[in-house]
């Protein structure tokens, strides 16, 4: 088994500050309800690419346009509880993995009802 990388646990505990920074510290009436899914540290920790996902997907390009741009702040914040010599840069994206987890389940069902319905017909005759 391969150990537990580094920057896994801190992207960890960089998703658990960042998403209490937005929460309670970032004060923009346009951002909704936001969820911080996952965060990506390169190796050397110094670049991160964090994952959102949005209640309302019309607003997705806007909520990344919003905290891309205040990146910094978050940045600062985050560097007064979470103790490295250096913070990641931060970059936001959208998690794109809710709607490929709905995609393959809908193809898996998919499958699952034409089997079903080989088995009737093959039953039937």
């Amino acid at each position: 088994m391969l150990p537990y990388k580094r920057s896994q646990r801190v992207g960890d505990i960089m998703r658990q500050e960042i998403s209490e920074i937005i929460l309670t510290r970032v004060k923009d009436p346009r951002l909704g309800f936001i969820t911080v899914t996952d965060v990506e540290l390169s190796d050397d920790l110094k670049t991160g690419r964090v994952y959102i996902s949005v209640l309302k997907k019309d607003e997705l390009a806007r909520t990344l346009k919003i905290l891309n741009a205040a990146a910094g702040f978050i940045r600062h914040e985050a560097a007064k509880n979470v103790k490295l010599r250096q913070i990641p840069n931060i970059v936001f994206s959208e998690d794109k993995s809710i709607e490929y987890g709905m995609k393959i389940d809908g193809l898996l069902n998919n499958i699952k009802h034409s089997d079903e319905r080989k088995r009737d017909d093959h039953d039937t005759t």
